[in-house]
């Protein structure tokens, strides 16, 4: 079954208007943020368009969370639970994933952990 992609509208940043930006209130020159403003998001959204199609099923995970996941999974050598856990505590994890606010832990359960390792999902990538 084919998935619709979610993907960011723009790849500017755009500050929001009523809760406070999160990349603002941290340190650009932390490594994970380089690393994060390095990665061609964009070639991921073309690699994965043809995996996905408009109106069809229920609209999938955004592809920079369900990428981000998997790279801080690797880069720190975390479980999927350790990684998910991890992301529900530190805002750089959170914008290293394209959050610009900071997500509480009550607004993460579609990120749950296993959500980002279904098989049907790594087969995609």
């Amino acid at each position: 079954m084919m998935r619709k992609m979610l993907t960011r509208g723009s790849a500017i940043h755009q500050t929001s208007l009523f809760g406070q930006d999160l990349l603002l209130q941290l340190d650009p020159d932390d490594p994970l943020l380089q690393l994060a403003s390095a990665i061609p998001r964009e070639k991921f959204y073309q690699d994965f368009a043809v995996h996905y199609a408009c109106g069809i099923g229920a609209p999938s995970k955004p592809i920079r969370v369900m990428v981000g996941l998997l790279l801080l999974k690797q880069l720190e050598n975390l479980s999927d639970e350790k990684v998910v856990l991890q992301w529900k505590r530190n805002p750089y994890y959170q914008v290293f994933c394209g959050m610009t606010e900071l997500q509480k832990s009550q607004a993460v359960p579609q990120y749950r952990a296993g959500a980002f390792s279904k098989p049907d999902w790594r087969r995609r990538i």
